[in-house]
């Protein structure tokens, strides 16, 4: 090592002069071996929905799908009209 390299990594430490203290976590996702037994769940289907369909929200309760685009659909409760955004979690078709 050259004397520029330790400079830099004294300089780098965490404040205790700890180095891997000052190093950040991956911000990416954490890659599985081909043939392990413990595979990551895939991700759950997101629902379709159509114009007139009968659904339920945990909160609001029962409504119509009254509008569908390709990110959200408004659902008529009777009192108000929401916006529900995909994945719709709480959005179900009865």
């Amino acid at each position: 090592m050259t004397a520029d390299t330790l400079t830099s990594l004294i300089s780098t430490t965490g404040s205790d002069g700890r180095i891997l203290d000052s190093m950040s976590p991956s911000a990416g996702r954490r890659r599985t071996l081909v043939h392990s037994p413990f595979q990551p769940q895939p991700a759950a289907p997101v629902p379709t929905f159509e114009v007139d369909d009968r659904v339920t929200h945990d909160r609001y309760g029962v409504g119509r799908v009254s509008v569908v685009s390709s990110s959200e659909v408004t659902v008529d409760f009777g009192a108000s009209k929401v916006r529900v955004r995909s994945p719709y979690a709480k959005l179900f078709k009865i």
